[in-house]
């Protein structure tokens, strides 16, 4: 086995952007297998949903872990590597969207609509971030970015997601707003880091100096990644106990 695999790399006592990312990890992982584990005990329409959960956490476990030990090493934020679990993590949120609905009459064009807003929100985030974190151009991009934010933002709140969801079940109609809170709320938690960690900051303002976009970053994965598949376990379990009443 490569011995670096297992080198702890030490933590300073004041270094809190690194224990961020370690509480990360490990909530990250211990939602993933709480997931797997769960997926067997709730109805099978059900289980792939809370399957995708389970992965999302995990995905987000694994860079963490690389993130982590990359920060420890430069002192500088995993940009890169942040950006590739964002890629994975956060379209697989989306499709969860896809699947709740899907039984009201969810189509694969909504799901590609929601997936191609949520790539396009990235990728412009990126490039803000990662090519111009140094000039004040990168609030322009950061602006382009939340574009697409707002326009997944529309679909789960008036457009499709929300008017097939409102034609379900009441509990998928509930977890659906949940879900569309965690997105207007908990996804707005991400242009703070955005904008403490850029210098076009809002709107060309260099603003939140002294934040780190790490802390930000990583409390607001925390929050969403973990709360969305929380909340699609909640929807398994509600729908399984209304079942049981009604049988």
């Amino acid at each position: 086995m490569n011995p670096l695999l297992l080198e702890i790399m030490p933590i300073a006592n004041n270094n809190y952007v690194a224990f961020t990312f370690f509480i990360g990890c490990m909530a990250m992982l211990g939602a993933s297998v709480f997931f797997f584990f769960e997926m067997w005990n709730v109805d099978k329409k059900w289980r792939t949903s809370i399957l995708i959960s389970g992965l999302i956490t995990f995905i987000a476990a694994v860079h963490y872990y690389y993130m982590r030990d990359y920060n420890l090493a430069t002192g500088q934020s995993p940009t890169f590597f942040r950006y590739v679990d964002w890629l994975l993590t956060v379209p697989l949120m989306c499709v969860e969207f896809y699947l709740i609905t899907k039984k009201s009459g969810a189509t694969t064009s909504l799901l590609t609509k929601l997936i191609t807003a949520s790539v396009f929100m990235l990728v412009t985030g990126y490039i803000g971030e990662a090519i111009y974190p140094t000039e004040t151009q990168s609030w322009i991009w950061g602006f382009i970015s939340s574009l697409g934010y707002f326009y997944i933002v529309y679909l789960i709140w008036f457009g499709d997601v929300a008017k097939l969801a409102n034609n379900t079940s009441p509990a998928v109609a509930a977890a659906n707003r949940t879900l569309a809170w965690f997105v207007l709320v908990g996804w707005a938690i991400y242009p703070i880091g955005y904008i403490a960690g850029t210098e076009g900051g809002l709107f060309g303002m260099k603003v939140l100096e002294g934040v780190s976009l790490d802390v930000v970053y990583n409390i607001g994965d925390a929050i969403n990644k973990i709360g969305f598949g929380l909340t699609i376990y909640a929807l398994a379990q509600r729908e399984m106990a209304m079942t049981s009443k009604t049988a």
